[in-house]
Order: C-alpha cells, then structure tokens, then sequence
C-alpha cells in the first residue's frame, strides 16, 4: 500500500525563484493541454492521450524558451496527471478537470531521481533545485519511495511530500470491535464509554486571531499594495495553523482507535447534506468529520484490521443497546439535541444517548460483517454509489473473520 510522509523543506532565495518558474510552467501546461484536449473533443468527439500530448511538448518548448528551464519530467508529470485527470471523470469518479490559477497553492512532482539524504537533512533533487534543507521528524519506512511532491501554500511555506510503496504490517488489536459516533458535543464517543473532543479553546483563540486579521486585510483596499499582500499571507498563516491543529488532533485520534481496535465501525456520514442546515453548518465543517472517517479507514487497511460502515439511516440513537427495542424519543420529549440521557422503559434504565449510539452501530457492524451483505475497508466499495471517486482499499468480504477475531481475543 502507498503511504506518504511530509516534510517541511527550506529552499533559499534562489531555489525559491527557481519553484516559483517551476509552478509556472507546469501551470502553463496543464492549461494550455487542457484547452487543446477540450477544443479536440468539441470538434473531434476525441480528446488528446497522454502520448498526443508528450509530442506536443518538443515543439512548445521549442516555441517558448522559458518553458525548458523547469525540469523535463515535472513536465512530463503534468501530461499523466491531466490524463488521469480525464480518465477519472470519464469513468465517473471526478468532475471534468479545472483550469488552475496562480492564486493559492502550487505543486510540481519529481516521479525519480531524487535523493533523500536524512543524516544531512537535506533532499536532493535533479536539475536546477539541487540540495534542499529540510527537517526529518520521523523515521522514513524501509521501503522504495516513488514519487516527490513539492508544494507551496497560501502562507508562503513550503513542503515535500514523498510517496512510499510498502507492504501492510498486521498489528494484533487489544479490542475486538469498537463503535464511534460523531457528534458536536463530543467530536467522538466509541461504544467502550470513552469521550474525545477537539482542543476547542485553542481553536476558538486561533480563530479570534484570525478575525482580527480578517478584518485588518478588509480595510486596505488597494489589491496591488504590498502590505495588502502581508496582511493576506498572514490570514492565510493563521488559517494554515487552525488547519494544522485540527489535524493533529484527527491523525492521533484516527490511529489510535485504528490501532487498538481489530473491527472498526462508523455511521455512513453523508456530511454534503448535514452542512444543509444553516443552523449546524460551520459546527460541522469545523469537526472535520470526512477527513477523521478517511484516515480511519486507510489507517484500518495498514494495520490489518477491518472498517466498517453501517446505513446512515440506522436509527442508532433509538434503539435502546440492551433490549434492541426502539425508545419513544418523540413522545418522551427526547427529539432535542441538548437531552444526553435518555430513559429506557423496555429495560427501565438511563442511558447515555451518545454511548448508547456507539453500542448500537458497534452491534450493527459486526451483524453486517457476520452476514456478509456489506462491503468495508477489506472488502470492497465502503459507499456504493454511481457517482464520485472510488473508494481506494478492496478486497473480498469475509464472513469468518468475526469468529476468528473472537478467537484471538480469548487467547489473548
């Protein structure tokens, strides 16, 4: 499986300007390829292979000298990725390909002939870059890395992200199963009664900084001014920080509850449609819960262990966990967001709303999984749907693996 780990690098003055030449022809490119494979297809019902395009390329760089001056294969990349590009919308995983703008984050990508140097903490590539700085933080896989992505956000920072190519490391779980339910209240609540929540005071302080400078870029009117410029790299900054922060959060959350747990289960969330409401739509924006449900799942596939997702109209906070039976949530005035604890009048206790959730899509899961009729991070598309890009990780649902995960779990 592919794996990507990403570095912060520190190029100087004149690597700078020598990315910044890079980005532009590589942008250049993909527009003008773009176009010709657009006006093809509108005269000719074909458009332009990613081998019509390659010839294309010696006679415009012959035509516009600058364009020789980025690497040969960053350009080459640009001709692979548009037809990938094409390839995805075609077969109905992506939407038709846009044109790209200077404006906000640029990348180029080196497919060989780079050089990582850990013990100099500097990343050498080919052609005019040469030796970059950078800072290894982690330890790289021992594997073949096969791609190098270098990047520039909107804050003026720059990073390297390197792809590797290894082979999956089953780690034996300490649970069985574990279910998760997403909420406001609480960013996470799994079925063994624990609670995670974002670091919010830290969030809500970052974005009051950025408010403040918000409203700093608003008063300065003249776009071409260099101090409308600064102040706009530092929103973009305090922006790039929030980003970074909820992040962090998701990535430590997301492995440890992959790690720990040999069957995941989560709710299907569409979150496309939740963001509807105008009333709950930058709370949920703000939790991230698309991005925490992706890095479960291919944190899932890395340790060996299975994801698994149940309908998102399972009426997981109406069944009371110990009896199955539906809870009168209407009649008892529990419909309201703000009610926690709900009573159960089949068991005659009070439960937990959120951990009773969690219970409930943890049972439903694994009955999903015994029963073989969904499909989950080792068996096949986690979403079905006749729109939009495919899920990545596959393989064949396998009824047996509940007895077998039990199995293990009493040896243990």
């Amino acid at each position: 499986m592919y794996r990507a780990i990403k570095l912060r690098i520190y190029p100087t003055d004149e690597q700078e300007s020598n990315l910044a030449q890079c980005f532009g022809n590589t942008r250049w490119l993909w527009n003008y390829m773009l176009n010709a494979t657009t006006t093809a297809f509108q005269e000719t019902g074909k458009g332009l292979s990613k081998v019509a395009m390659d010839k294309l390329l010696p006679g415009l760089k012959k035509e516009y000298e600058w364009l020789g001056l980025a690497y040969s294969q960053v350009l080459q990349r640009v001709t692979f990725n548009l037809s990938s590009a094409f390839v995805n919308f075609f077969e109905g995983r992506a939407k038709y390909p846009n044109f790209k703008s200077k404006y906000g984050k640029q990348s180029i990508q080196y497919p060989q002939n780079v050089k990582l140097m850990p013990q100099d903490s500097v990343i050498k590539f080919p052609g005019n870059m040469g030796m970059v700085k950078t800072v290894f933080h982690k330890e790289l896989p021992n594997a073949k890395f096969t791609t190098v992505t270098i990047s520039k956000n909107a804050d003026g920072r720059y990073y390297a992200s390197i792809l590797f190519n290894q082979e999956k490391k089953k780690v034996v779980a300490i649970n069985e199963a574990i279910g998760v339910d997403l909420g406001l209240k609480n960013f996470a609540i799994t079925s063994d009664g624990s609670k995670y929540d974002l670091p919010k005071k830290r969030l809500a302080k970052l974005e009051k900084n950025r408010k403040r400078k918000q409203k700093k870029l608003a008063r300065k009117k003249d776009k071409a001014s260099k101090k409308r410029q600064k102040a706009k790299r530092l929103v973009a900054r305090v922006s790039s920080k929030i980003a970074r922060v909820r992040e962090d959060f998701l990535h430590k959350l997301s492995r440890k509850i992959a790690y720990e747990s040999q069957v995941i289960c989560v709710e299907d969330m569409f979150v496309k449609n939740l963001v509807k409401n105008p009333n709950l739509a930058k709370a949920i924006s703000d939790q991230g819960w698309g991005m925490f449900l992706t890095m479960l799942k291919y944190k899932a596939e890395r340790f060996g262990h299975t994801y698994q997702e149940i309908n998102r109209f399972f009426p997981s906070s109406q069944l009371c966990s110990e009896t199955l039976l539906p809870i009168p949530m209407w009649q008892n005035g529990y419909d309201s967001l703000g009610i926690r604890f709900v009573d159960c009048p089949h068991c005659q206790k009070q439960h937990d709303r959120d951990i009773n959730a969690a219970i409930n899509i943890r049972n439903e899961g694994l009955r999903l999984l015994v029963l073989g009729t969904s499909t989950f991070a080792q068996g096949g598309d986690i979403r079905p749907k006749t729109s939009g890009r495919k899920k990545s990780t596959r393989s064949e649902a396998i009824p047996n693996e509940l007895g077998s995960l039990h199995r293990t779990a009493r040896s243990m």
